[in-house]
């Protein structure tokens, strides 16, 4: 298969957030009469609608990306229309890398201008590289430099997104100190550097569960500006996440079933949201929690398995059968600790309710 039809979008596993959703983007465009900040595609104002979605004047519906808070996106949203940058922090499946995604999609019209954070992120993955060829060959020059995302972002006034800010280690992080301050990056081999053009910024998205892995420095912390998003404030909400997801999904992986019944969602959100929150949906019976997260993003992931095995291995509708497994692999992530939170949940809360009879067969069985 030739690079061309690769590069198809048909034939894309997971399209860019300004790819899948470019019709919205541009039916937004058109409809903006707001002032637009300098090098940005959108308003600050249809950002947001296109973040938390709505009905344009002339009837066309953009759906919602991130269900929750307004004013938490609209900060994140002001917060980049200023110099400083954005961190946006929570604890895994609060959605922090899809809303970087389509903060920058929105703005920018790219959203692949991303440096993923880990403990082996070096400084010249932030900063710039060498062709050490052309480097051997003519010497330091501007040609022999290998620009990163966030060097390229800045020349073009786009927004560059940084992955798990907290994972990098310390000392590299502040190699994004000048940048953000100066809104310059110096070229010492060259005696040069790199001005930042209107419209750049950075996004970053750090774990609350990495805390004291690697602490920003306070001097970085200063130059950012966060925002925690939470986890979904009722269950009505995070079924709505967990439903509009999936059937996202099930599009792009073509899964040939029918869509999730509501009540199946439902079980399994709250089955995560119980054993989140240590305590049953009645209030009448506390519980252990797992070591597992339990996220919105784990649910979505849960469904999601269980619709697989629906339409390959099953009728086509998705049972308890379906979900029990990624339920089990989902909760249970220490085999001896969570083992035992688990079967106590099947006991004392899943098999008292009559009408998940179902559910808690077909999780034993998945665990004799």
């Amino acid at each position: 298969m030739n690079r061309a039809k690769l590069n198809n979008q048909n034939f894309l596993l997971r399209e860019h957030a300004e790819q899948q959703f470019a019709e919205e983007l541009a039916e937004l465009a058109k409809a903006d009469q707001r002032q637009r900040p300098p090098n940005w595609n959108l308003s600050p104002w249809a950002v947001t609608t296109y973040l938390l979605g709505g009905t344009l004047e002339n009837g066309f519906v953009v759906s919602p990306k991130y269900i929750g808070d307004r004013r938490l996106i609209e900060i994140a949203v002001a917060t980049l229309t200023t110099d400083r940058a954005l961190l946006l922090m929570g604890v895994p499946g609060t959605a922090k890398s899809w809303v970087s995604e389509h903060l920058a999609a929105a703005i920018s019209g790219d959203s692949t201008l991303l440096i993923q954070g880990t403990a082996g992120t070096s400084e010249e993955s932030i900063r710039y590289g060498w062709n050490y060829a052309r480097l051997l060959a003519d010497g330091p020059s501007m040609e022999a430099l290998v620009a990163s995302p966030l060097m390229v972002a800045m020349e073009a006034g786009k927004i560059a997104r940084v992955e798990e800010l907290t994972r990098i280690p310390a000392d590299v992080q502040d190699t994004l100190i000048t940048i953000l301050s100066e809104k310059m990056l110096p070229i010492p081999e060259l005696g040069d550097e790199v001005q930042a053009i209107k419209g750049f910024n950075i996004i970053a998205t750090a774990n609350n569960r990495d805390k004291g892995v690697n602490d920003l420095s306070s001097a970085l912390k200063r130059r950012f500006n966060t925002v925690v998003l939470p986890l979904p404030k009722t269950i009505d909400e995070e079924v709505s996440i967990v439903q509009q997801r999936v059937a996202s999904l099930g599009r792009a992986l073509e899964l040939p079933v029918q869509a999730p019944a509501l009540t199946e969602v439902r079980r399994v959100v709250t089955i995560f949201r119980e054993l989140r929150s240590g305590i049953s949906d009645d209030g009448k019976t506390k519980l252990k929690s797992p070591s597992s997260t339990l996220s919105t993003a784990e649910a979505i992931s849960v469904v999601n398995s269980g619709l697989a095995l629906a339409a390959h291995f099953g009728d086509g509708h998705l049972s308890a059968k379906d979900i029990a497994s990624g339920l089990v692999g989902a909760v249970v992530k220490d085999p001896i600790q969570d083992t035992l939170v688990w079967n106590e949940y099947l006991e004392t809360v899943v098999k008292e309710r009559k009408d998940w009879t179902d559910l808690y067969r077909a999780c034993r069985d998945v665990g004799s």
